[in-house]
């Protein structure tokens, strides 16, 4: 068997527990990656969205990557988050991350302003120099960037990117690019749209649930992209019972509610930094019941 690349399988966007000052509970996050090893996922994704990274100081984000990388076991994956403000930012970066061990890099595109092609194209060729493979990661609704089909294949053609975390919504897309780069991987970007993207030929998932239910997660994960009917038909039941759950991945409270799922099922979730604040209790409510459901259901 062919040894699975950096990029590929379940990897967990992993929240960040804080301490009531806002501090970071170092402890606890390699804990985190390592019960998420220990659950038989393949890796974390670090420093991106759900761990807050926009709050966090250089010295913090750097510690968290070397946190992760000391807390992986052999043969677990981290993959580092390299967004910034701007490209220089994020080489910067990419080469703390290498040097600290990462296998792989995760990155949005310029998300300063509406960034046109000749930039997008100028930021990864930047960043695919100093040597780690790239992750595009396309979420246009927060960068106003949309890495289309087209740019994506273009990117590939470069050498810039090896993989999409298609956070679009769109699973149509997944076929499009198949069509116009064929090696370029496919990873799951939102929770929501496993089923459609894991049956589109997705090799990869950056998943925010595994945070709370790692081991249903990787057995949905594992059914809708093996290719068989017999795997899909198991997975429908599961992935329907489970939707309520995963789409909040995919709305405006994502951190909160996946960490308020942590707090539920009895791991590590807790408080964000500001400026988010506390849900609103009918907000938190659905959410606790949500997961609640899920752990009625036998899910871990």
């Amino acid at each position: 068997m062919s040894e699975r690349a950096a990029w590929h399988g379940v990897y967990t966007a992993t929240t960040l527990p804080f301490n009531d000052d806002y501090s970071i509970n170092y402890d606890a996050f390699a804990e985190h990656v390592a019960w998420l090893a220990a659950a038989g996922t393949h890796g974390v994704a670090v420093n991106g969205s759900l761990g807050e990274y926009q709050t966090l100081s250089d010295e913090e984000r750097a510690r968290v990557v070397t946190t992760a990388i000391e807390a992986a076991p052999e043969g677990f994956g981290v993959m580092a988050g390299g967004a910034a403000y701007g490209t220089l930012q994020s080489v910067r970066w990419i080469e703390q991350a290498a040097e600290a061990g990462a296998g792989s890099v995760l990155l949005l595109p310029p998300n300063a302003y509406r960034a046109d092609r000749s930039d997008v194209l100028a930021h990864y060729r930047a960043a695919a120099q100093v040597g780690l493979p790239i992750v595009a990661y396309n979420n246009p609704y927060d960068t106003r960037v949309d890495l289309t089909p087209d740019l994506l294949a273009e990117l590939h053609a470069a050498g810039s990117i090896v993989a999409i975390k298609e956070f679009s919504g769109d699973p149509r897309r997944a076929y499009e690019i198949a069509e116009l780069a064929p090696d370029l991987d496919l990873l799951i970007g939102a929770d929501d749209v496993l089923l459609e993207l894991g049956i589109a030929g997705a090799v990869g998932w950056v998943a925010g649930y595994p945070n709370a239910f790692p081991t249903t997660c990787l057995e949905l994960y594992n059914l809708v992209t093996s290719g068989s009917g017999a795997d899909l038909e198991k997975a429908l039941p599961l992935y329907r019972s489970l939707h309520k759950l995963l789409r909040w991945d995919s709305k405006t409270e994502f951190v909160h509610a996946i960490k308020l799922s942590q707090d539920v099922v009895g791991r590590t979730g807790g408080i964000c930094r500001p400026p988010r604040q506390p849900l609103p209790s009918h907000i938190h409510d659905r959410v606790v019941a949500d997961t609640k459901d899920a752990i009625a259901l036998g899910y871990s």
